[in-house]
């Protein structure tokens, strides 16, 4: 038994999900079955799909705790070829800030409360007790790793961890200082005039957010071209009216990613529709 996996396991019996990692930091692969979601995804993906495949496909929803699972001989494959372990901690009930640079590092120590700190190659991960959306570029070389993301677990550092403070979860909604990420959620003036939202019936609301899901869902090529043109579309019906929700946006940015966006593909396309709508 290697040590990735004695680790995996250790962090398994503390409620933290892990996977694999191969060289890059990255997730394995999606197997045949599951080739471009052909599968319709893992069930925690929040979708309706019905994985139900034994091998480390999906990348983040690839994540247990189970030991059945991580021990299995098709996991048992991975740990021999892994470079690293992975973790999701959203599902850990858990918030990484990943200071990416010094300079990073020095505007969080600055601006951010103590709490347990990692060391990595480049910088640090500071770790919050508590699961919030995950936002990349949140300002130069600082990313939310929570929900819907995977981190490289890289020791229990140092430092006691502490509740996830509003400061925390204020990056998610503040205007970086290059690229827009994808907002916490959607806070834009509602329509002059004083009149009534039509949006806000949410039957019309619903059937608009269902057919986004569905147009990507279906995409058979140029996805990133598609989940783009789908969030213009959504943003330019919706964005302007207060509307859409947390809820909404997850909804939108997990069928994105069943077809295999990551989480930093999402957000670029969703702040561009936004910088494009001028929203």
């Amino acid at each position: 038994m290697n040590d990735l996996l004695n680790t995996a396991l250790e962090l398994a019996r503390t409620n933290v999900p892990v996977l694999p990692l191969r060289e890059g930091k990255l997730p394995f692969g999606n197997c045949r079955t599951c080739a471009k979601n052909a599968c319709g995804g893992r069930p925690q993906m929040k979708t309706a799909g019905t994985c139900q495949c034994p091998s480390v496909c999906h990348g983040w929803a690839a994540a247990t705790t189970e030991p059945r699972v991580i021990n299995s001989p098709l996991w048992g494959r991975a740990w021999a070829q892994a470079a690293g372990i992975g973790y999701h901690p959203g599902g850990a009930g858990l918030t990484v800030v990943d200071l990416d640079s010094p300079a990073a590092v020095a505007w969080a120590r600055r601006t951010l409360p103590p709490t347990r700190t990692v060391p990595t190659t480049r910088g640090e991960h500071w770790t919050y007790r508590g699961a919030m959306r995950s936002v990349n570029g949140v300002r130069d070389d600082v990313d939310i790793k929570s929900a819907m993301a995977y981190a490289r677990w890289l020791g229990y550092g140092t430092g006691t961890t502490i509740p996830l403070p509003d400061v925390v979860r204020a990056l998610a909604v503040k205007e970086p200082s290059t690229v827009q990420p994808a907002p916490h959620a959607v806070s834009v003036a509602a329509p002059a005039g004083g009149g009534g939202c039509r949006h806000r019936s949410p039957a019309y609301l619903e059937r608009g957010i269902a057919m986004a899901e569905q147009r990507i869902t279906e995409a058979r090529d140029q996805v990133h071209a598609t989940v783009y043109r789908t969030f213009l579309a959504v943003l330019s019906a919706h964005g302007r009216c207060g509307c859409l929700t947390d809820a909404h946006i997850e909804r939108l940015f997990t069928a994105a990613q069943a077809k295999g966006e990551s989480p930093r593909h999402c957000a670029d396309a969703w702040a561009n529709a936004r910088t494009a709508l001028g929203v």
